[in-house]
């Protein structure tokens, strides 16, 4: 089943239309772009994507991602074509207040959008983590539930962008054979011509990277080249590159590669005269029914059939508790029982808490995968019972990303929107520098993975202020729909781990690199906060700490008591789910009226908010050992004593 020669100009005509009537409407938008690969995006939907619109979560459907995201409306007009729920209306409403076609695509809010981009590079980098993921999941549950190819447009602001340097040598080293990109080569930034800023050789810098490079040239129209090269670049063992020459604007007869074309909506005359020339009714929004109707029937028929083929092939695997666990992204029953629990007393430090964690769940979560930036024994985060995924061995789940940290935070959010994973990546705190865009999309599209961070201190020491973050748990705690968690001991730690599993969204654990003394019995993570130690009567006055600084506050307290001082030592691991609680459970842990001392080896930043007297580190750490660092700079417990004196006079 196929459309006509006739309906497929036609669609491209619909689409190109579409791209320049939504930015028109809403003097917003880029039509360039979507105009110049109207053919491409109409071959990738009735050609070669193979996806079900009636299913969009299908797990076994192609992925495509639009990494270039400003160019959405070519993914908004082709998912109007294909039946995905999106009508003229929406179209009608491109960029508008509660739209489902918002100005860059979001994962979530619209049905069809695999991953939220914008930010360039980003999609490029998400795509390497869905194949990674698809990769791993066939290796270990069979092709016959998992054996989809991963789609990415990309644009030359993605290729400049860092990012793409990173993640394209990760893909090339792993062997990603079913990764595929095709390089939107226009020439066209939004300043002018690509020359002005790069020379770049594209093709020799991605085979430098071991990728199957095509130079397809001069075809951006050919709708049946589109089509060979699109099907090609599946037989191969490496992740693809195809170049594309393409023409920006294509076929306005007046902005066709200018920057004009790239951000400024074409005026009412300019699509009228670009309209003419594709021979196409000079009205907005122009959907004939027969069309529509032509591509919605084509599109659902090779979708259903390939989704009624893969379910009726998969059922002996998809049926078993491993697999559904996976796709739920959660454990198999009991995961959590063989989880440890430390005595009171003990000491270790919160990273290498949490690589027991792992352990002791590791096998009872089947779509874990864990893997560091080159820090593997310094975060934790290390799976003894696996191997690592290679291009050789892809069933291992742990993934060594190198120093690669932008490469893999993108990737984690591409692993976790793909499904079937858990995704977690280690570096130090201070590093989270380089990760903050994807932290910021996991957190904007929901996507459930979780971001290890140790040496969260100035108690990380002779290495000095480079590598002692100070600003980063205020910077992350200001965050939307981001679930920090900072650990007091190794029992909150393991409570923080089962956390992470039972949260539906992104989390991130903030890790001590020092040896820290058991002092609570984890139970603070799940509501946010906790009374460690209390006065025999009503507190005067309450200590509230984290990570580290919890053990300061408890033998402050400890201090304070036997002066006849009545204080409570609180511990606050997770400020979002504190917050998430009732005013009495709030009021009963920071009762009002009781002045408030908060203590913690971070910048004071946002603690007004609980706290009456700050005491944290609002300037750059030192070198020197890490214990010498706190004391000097004023997390010790005869500081912390002294500012509760100083406030209760």
């Amino acid at each position: 089943m196929s459309l006509t020669a006739e309906q497929d100009q036609l669609a491209v005509s619909l689409v190109r239309g579409m791209a320049m009537d939504g930015p028109l409407a809403a003097n917003s938008g880029h039509q360039g772009t979507a105009m110049a690969l109207a053919p491409l995006g109409h071959v990738l939907y009735s050609r070669v994507l193979r996806h079900d619109p009636a299913d969009p979560a299908w797990p076994d459907r192609d992925r495509f991602i639009l990494s270039n995201g400003h160019a959405s409306i070519l993914q908004y007009s082709l998912l109007f074509l294909s039946g995905y729920g999106l009508e003229l209306d929406d179209l009608k409403q491109f960029r508008q207040w509660g739209s489902a076609t918002p100005g860059h695509p979001e994962a979530g809010h619209t049905a069809g959008i695999e991953v939220t981009t914008g930010p360039l590079g980003q999609g490029f980098a998400n795509a390497v983590g869905m194949a990674i993921a698809e990769t791993n999941l066939r290796a270990r549950f069979g092709a016959e539930a998992q054996a989809h190819h991963t789609f990415v447009i990309a644009g030359d602001g993605c290729l400049m962008e860092g990012i793409s340097h990173e993640a394209a040598s990760l893909a090339g080293h792993l062997g990603l054979g079913k990764l595929i990109c095709v390089f939107d080569d226009n020439l066209i930034t939004i300043d002018g011509p690509t020359s002005m800023s790069t020379n770049d050789d594209v093709a020799a810098r991605f085979r430098a990277y071991d990728w199957d490079v095509v130079e397809l040239g001069e075809m951006a129209d050919d709708l049946d080249g589109l089509e060979a090269a699109l099907n090609a670049a599946k037989e191969t063992d490496k992740p693809s590159l195809l170049i594309l020459r393409s023409h920006i604007g294509e076929p306005s007869p007046d902005h066709v590669d200018t920057n004009g074309a790239h951000g400024n909506p074409f005026s009412v005359a300019d699509v009228t005269r670009t309209k003419a020339v594709m021979g196409i009714p000079d009205e907005p929004f122009w959907a004939p029914d027969e069309l529509v109707a032509a591509y919605r029937a084509l599109v659902a028929a090779r979708g259903t059939a390939a989704r009624d083929a893969w379910t009726s092939a998969s059922a002996a695997v998809t049926s078993t508790p491993e697999w559904q666990a996976a796709w739920a992204r959660t454990g198999t029953s009991g995961w959590d029982a063989e989880l440890p629990a430390y005595a009171l007393g003990e000491s270790l430090a919160t990273r290498k808490a949490i690589q027991k964690a792992l352990d002791a769940t590791y096998d009872q979560l089947p779509g874990l995968m864990s893997g560091s930036a080159d820090l593997t024994g310094s975060n934790g985060t290390g799976l003894a019972r696996t191997t690592a995924f290679t291009a050789d061995d892809p069933t291992g789940r742990y993934l060594h990303y190198g120093i690669r940290e932008h490469a893999m935070g993108s990737a984690l959010v591409g692993m976790a929107q793909h499904g079937g994973t858990l995704p977690i990546g280690g570096t130090f705190f201070v590093f989270a520098d380089y990760m903050r865009p994807p932290i910021r999309l996991a957190a904007l599209s929901g996507a459930k993975c979780c971001f290890v961070f140790t040496h969260d201190s100035v108690g990380v020491g002779e290495d000095g202020p480079t590598h002692q973050p100070v600003e980063h748990l205020a910077t992350l705690r200001a965050m939307p729909n981001l679930h920090v968690i900072r650990p007091a001991d190794g029992n909150e730690t393991i409570h923080a781990w089962a956390d992470v599993v039972r949260h539906d969204g992104p989390s991130v654990l903030v890790l001590s690199r020092q040896n820290i003394r058991v002092t609570t019995d984890g139970s603070a993570v799940a509501r946010g906060a906790g009374i460690v130690t209390d006065s025999d009567g009503p507190p005067r006055v309450v200590l509230v700490g984290t990570g580290s600084e919890v053990e300061v506050c408890v033998d402050a307290a400890a201090a304070l008591n036997a002066r006849g001082v009545a204080a409570r030592a609180v511990s606050l691991p997770s400020w979002n789910r504190f917050a998430e609680q009732g005013p009495s459970f709030r009021d009963e842990i920071l009762p009002p009226g009781v002045p408030v001392v908060s203590v913690e080896a971070a910048t004071t930043f946002g603690w007004e908010r609980y706290a009456d007297v700050t005491i944290g580190i609002d300037r750059f750490g030192a070198s020197a050992p890490g214990e010498l660092v706190l004391d000097k700079l004023g997390i010790n417990v005869d500081h912390v004593v002294q500012r509760a004196l100083d406030i209760l006079a």
